[in-house]
């Protein structure tokens, strides 16, 4: 295999060295030159690149394309059509036009418009995206696009990532010639998002219908080991999972997806895969990709994977690590610090957009990661906390303490570890530790952003991240512009940004309690819950930061937003439906034959020894005949606040509250019930595989 892996790396991608051999020279270089500058494509470079397209994908074995894109579903949406037109003497022939290349029209009302759209307003559009490489998966040519709805409003999230990552560009590119770097041409984002999993047998999980429905477990008991002996975090992978994650590998190789490490991760059953860092652009679709082929490789291996945030409460969720950067086209890393960050006055500045891009825009990263599943995972088990706060370690921030100063920094750098043992050498020890409670850490030449959930997209947190800090590196360049004394002003600026900005910085323990109120008396944002969150949204301050840099439109974020709180709403009422219906259908009538059991047994005991005490069948008779009528009782008030949040007839940030404060407090109550009768029900009674199954059984 070993010696395969570069032949079918990117085998099933129309890559830049597929284009380079089968296009026209002249096409080639008119395609590349519209992906670097942006400009618009010429109809017969299209029509070529179709012809092309078409060829290589019948060569692959492929039947159909797609027009792949993203609508605000949080999966990604394809429409297929087959290459076959008919010929006048009965028969086809395979044909696709540039036309069908550049152009779809998906039914726009039948996805999440947030208003944008009526039911009987149907018409959109799909747009061939150029700056991302088409693929082929399950025999159709895939072509990444964007989507709008008929009057050009954006219904997706490429098109506004795209916008981000030119905003982003064109501002550090400004900042680049400041410092003499005339010869960059483009500077791109770069992301490597980090994927958590879990992996449960096939047959288990189609025993459980909060699983099917819900893609987490609304109730179960904890077993008697967790992760508390930490034994399955980069432990032996099992066979079982071995053999998918081979098969993943290979299936993520072909799509051109950079698939690096693989590992279990700390809860038991939980795993991690993680991809060298590539364009933003491509990161997302490609992330996108990952979480559908983690899918379907499972199945084949008849295990299912989770990517709920929480799948199990008791144990560590599921997150996916974004490590962002920015990349010049003459390859260097923009956060690099350099042997000498001190003297690095490029990477201070930057350094210095990036921490005040977070501290003034803090909400909308907290917004670009809320939603139902997430809140169930933040602010425990390694996930942070819900507050907003920056990592740089003990040097970088001895480093800004000294500049803010002015005095002289004189850190030693780093320096090696004797760690004893004489055959091996001393290491160099990292300049900073890492802290998995941090939010947004540095982690040597990026940030990692932690927060987000594992089902999430990665395009909003990078759009706000790409926005964020093309906004303060054009306040950089509008002032040093200007300077008629550059490197005064630089080391001003640098000096004023630490100072107004320094309390985002937090190197310690996100989940102390004296950090929630330190972090409260530095004005830090701390929404723990999406309803909280997401209405800042539309803030005054947010809506100029989209609009002044193109990637949103006022409309479009006040559409956005009804479509996030329409989704938590229904995400917590099908789960709320979901519990009911088990415990109604399943839980309640199965404990009830177990006391029934019970009280037989009393019965037929005391038949024979009418003094009997059956202690055990009594005792135990008792309390699950309390625990099944609080339940009962439980499930009518559910039922009932499911019932009053439909009756209040809220907007929808009234209703997403509603949901919150009253159908999850019940479904809280009813799931404690719940959890106490399963370790006292006789497991030939109790109706559905345990933790200990599902998370052990492999």
């Amino acid at each position: 295999m070993a010696k395969r892996v570069p032949e079918i790396f990117g085998s099933l991608v129309f890559n830049d060295e597929v284009m380079r051999e089968r296009l026209p020279k002249d096409i080639y270089k008119s395609l590349h030159k519209t992906i670097e500058s942006g400009n618009q494509l010429d109809p017969a470079v299209a029509n070529s690149v179709a012809a092309a397209m078409k060829d290589w994908a019948l060569e692959k074995g492929a039947t159909h394309y797609t027009h792949w894109f993203q609508p605000m579903t949080g999966i990604t949406a394809e429409k297929h059509d087959s290459f076959i037109s008919p010929t006048s003497d009965g028969r086809v022939i395979m044909e696709f036009s540039g036309k069908e290349l550049i152009k779809g029209e998906p039914d726009a009302s039948s996805f999440p418009s947030g208003g944008l759209r009526s039911t009987f307003e149907a018409r959109g559009y799909t747009a061939w995206d150029p700056t991302s490489y088409a693929f082929i998966k399950d025999g159709s040519l895939c072509i990444p696009c964007v989507f709008c709805a008929y009057g050009g409003e954006v219904l997706d999230k490429k098109t506004p990532l795209l916008r981000s990552i030119e905003a982003v560009g064109e501002q550090a590119l400004r900042v680049l010639n400041l410092f003499g770097n005339t010869g960059v041409r483009r500077v791109v984002t770069t992301v490597g998002p980090e994927q958590e999993y879990f992996l449960v047998d096939k047959a288990l999980y189609e025993s459980r219908r909060d699983l099917i429905f819900c893609g987490r477990t609304l109730f179960g008991a904890r077993p008697p080991k967790g992760q508390e002996m930490d034994d399955h975090y980069f432990g032996a992978i099992k066979p079982r999972i071995a053999a998918f994650m081979k098969e993943l590998d290979e299936e993520l190789w072909k799509l051109g997806i950079l698939s690096k490490t693989k590992h279990n991760e700390a809860a038991p059953a939980q795993h991690e895969m993680a991809p060298i860092f590539t364009t933003a652009n491509l990161a997302v679709d490609q992330n996108q990709l990952t979480m559908e082929v983690m899918k379907n490789v499972a199945l084949r291996h008849n295990l299912v994977c989770l990517l709920h945030e929480k799948p199990f409460a008791g144990v560590n969720g599921s997150g996916k690590h974004n490590n962002w950067s920015l990349s010049t086209d003459t390859g260097v890393n923009l956060l690099a610090p350099g042997k000498t960050p001190y003297e690095n006055a490029q990477f201070l500045l930057f350094l210095c957009a990036v921490m005040k891009a977070v501290d003034e825009h803090q909400d909308l990263l907290r917004i670009s990661v809320a939603t139902a599943g997430n809140d169930h995972r933040l602010g425990a088990h390694e996930a942070p906390p819900a507050i907003v706060s920056m990592f740089l370690g003990d040097e970088l921030t001895a480093i800004l303490e000294a500049l803010e100063s002015g005095e002289v920094y004189n850190g030693t750098g780093r320096i090696k570890m004797n760690i004893g043992v004489h055959v091996l050498p001393p290491i160099p020890k990292d300049t900073t530790d890492r802290n998995r409670t941090s939010p947004f850490a540095f982690t040597g030449n990026k940030f990692e952003f932690r927060m987000l959930g594992a089902s999430i997209s990665t395009a909003e947190s990078n759009i706000v991240l790409n926005t964020a800090v093309a906004d303060t590196l054009q306040q950089f360049a509008d002032e040093l512009e200007g300077a008629e004394d550059f490197t005064a002003a630089l080391n001003a600026l640098i000096r004023r940004t630490i100072k107004a900005h320094k309390r985002i910085i937090f190197n310690g323990d996100g989940y102390a309690e004296a950090w929630q109120e330190e972090a409260a008396r530095r004005g830090l944002c701390n929404y723990r819950s999406t309803p909280d969150a997401l209405p800042h949204f539309v803030d005054p301050k947010n809506v100029e930061l989209f609009t002044r840099h193109h990637v949103f439109t006022e409309t479009e974020m006040h559409s956005r937003l009804e479509i996030l709180l329409e989704t938590y709403a229904k995400t917590v009422n099908i789960e709320a439906l979901t519990f009911a219906d088990m415990v109604k259908r399943d839980i309640l009538p199965a404990v009830s034959d177990f006391a029934a059991s019970l009280a037989s047994a009393i019965s037929a005991k005391r038949a024979v020894v009418p003094t009997m005490a059956c202690r055990y069948e009594s005792e135990l008779f008792e309390k699950l005949s309390d625990l099944t009528d609080l339940a009962y009782a439980q499930v009518d008030r559910l039922e009932a606040a499911l019932a009053e949040v439909k009756a209040r007839g809220g907007d929808a940030l009234q209703t997403a509250q509603d949901y919150r404060d009253l159908v999850l407090f019940a479904m809280t109550e009813l799931r404690a019930t719940v959890d106490a009768m399963e370790p006292i029900t006789s497991e030939e009674y109790w109706p559905y595989p345990t933790y200990a199954d599902l998370m052990f059984s492999i």
